[in-house]
C-alpha cells in the first residue's frame, strides 16, 4: 500500500489489487506516443534502459522490439507478475523494487523512463541515484498521458462517479498545461526538451469501462464491494453512450539530461 499526502488526500492505494485490471486495459498508448520516443533518439538498438514503475511492463513491452535492452522495476509483485506473463521472449528483465531502493553500477543505463509514475517517488532520494546510473550523456524520460474532462462529456461523467465513490481521489480535472522547469532538478539534471500535445484515442464501452476500473481511484483504492458498485452505476452510465468513441488525452514529455 503507497500512502502519500500529496495524493489522494492521504488515501492508500496499491496498484497491486489493480493489476488484471491494468494488464487488460491499460496498453492504450497510441503509436504516435511510442514514435516520439524513438523520434527523440531513446530506447533504440544498443541501449540499455531502466523503466521506473514500470506497471505490467506496458512501456518496455512495446519499445523492446526496436531493439533496446530494457531492465523494468516496480514496487509491486503482483505487477511484475503480469509484466512477465506479457512479455515472455522479450529482452527485459524485471526487478520487484521502490525505485528509491535500486542499485546499480554507475554508468549502467543510457536513459531512464517513467511513465505515469513520476510522482509517486522520493525526488531527493530518486535523483542522485539515477545521476550515478546514467553514463555521462545519460537522459531521464518522464512520460504522462490523462484523458481531459473538460473536452469530453464521457470523461467528465466518469470522473464524476469515481468521486461519488471515492471523494479523495485527487486524479481527476486534468487540463492541458505548458510544462515549466521542475524545481527538484538539484543542479543534477538540465532540461533538454519540452513536449506536449493532444491526441484521440479510441475506446469501446467496454475498454473505457476497464481503463476507469484500472484507474488509481477505483480497484487500487477501493474495497471489491465498492468498486463492485461503481462498475453498475458506471456500465449503466455507458449504456446510453455509442459503443465506439474517442476520448481526447494530453501527452506530456518532459527530457531531462544528466549534467
Amino acid at each position: 500500500m503507497i500512502y502519500n499526502k500529496n495524493i489522494d488526500n492521504g488515501r492508500g492505494f496499491d496498484w497491486g489489487k489493480a493489476s488484471a485490471l491494468y494488464a487488460q486495459y491499460r496498453d492504450i498508448y497510441p503509436p504516435a506516443f511510442y514514435e516520439k520516443i524513438l523520434s527523440l533518439g531513446y530506447c533504440r538498438q544498443g541501449q540499455k534502459v531502466l523503466d521506473l514503475g514500470t506497471g505490467t511492463g506496458v512501456l518496455p513491452r512495446n519499445m523492446a522490439p526496436y531493439g533496446a535492452s530494457f531492465v523494468a522495476a516496480d514496487i509491486s509483485e503482483n505487477q511484475i507478475e503480469y509484466a512477465k506473463k506479457l512479455s515472455r521472449g522479450m529482452d527485459i528483465e524485471y526487478i520487484v523494487s521502490p525505485a528509491e531502493e535500486l542499485e546499480f553500477p554507475m554508468g549502467t543505463f543510457d536513459v531512464v523512463t517513467a511513465c505515469q509514475c513520476f510522482m509517486y517517488f522520493d525526488k531527493e532520494k530518486l535523483l542522485p541515484k539515477l545521476h550515478r546510473f546514467l553514463k555521462d550523456d545519460g537522459h531521464i524520460l518522464i512520460l504522462f498521458m490523462a484523458w481531459l474532462p473538460f473536452e469530453s462529456e464521457i470523461a467528465a461523467e466518469s470522473e464524476r462517479l469515481v468521486l461519488k465513490y471515492n471523494p479523495a481521489w485527487t486524479g481527476g480535472g486534468m487540463k492541458r498545461y505548458t510544462l515549466g522547469t521542475p524545481e527538484w532538478l538539484g543542479g543534477l539534471f538540465e532540461v533538454h526538451e519540452r513536449i506536449t500535445y493532444t491526441v484521440d484515442v479510441p475506446f469501446t464501452r467496454e475498454s473505457w469501462n476497464g481503463r476507469m476500473m484500472a484507474c488509481r481511484g477505483i480497484a487500487a483504492s477501493l474495497t471489491e464491494e465498492e468498486t463492485h458498485r461503481f462498475e453498475q452505476e458506471h456500465r449503466q452510465y455507458l449504456s446510453g453512450v455509442p459503443d465506439s468513441f474517442t476520448i481526447p488525452h494530453y501527452i506530456s514529455i518532459l527530457d531531462l539530461k544528466k549534467i
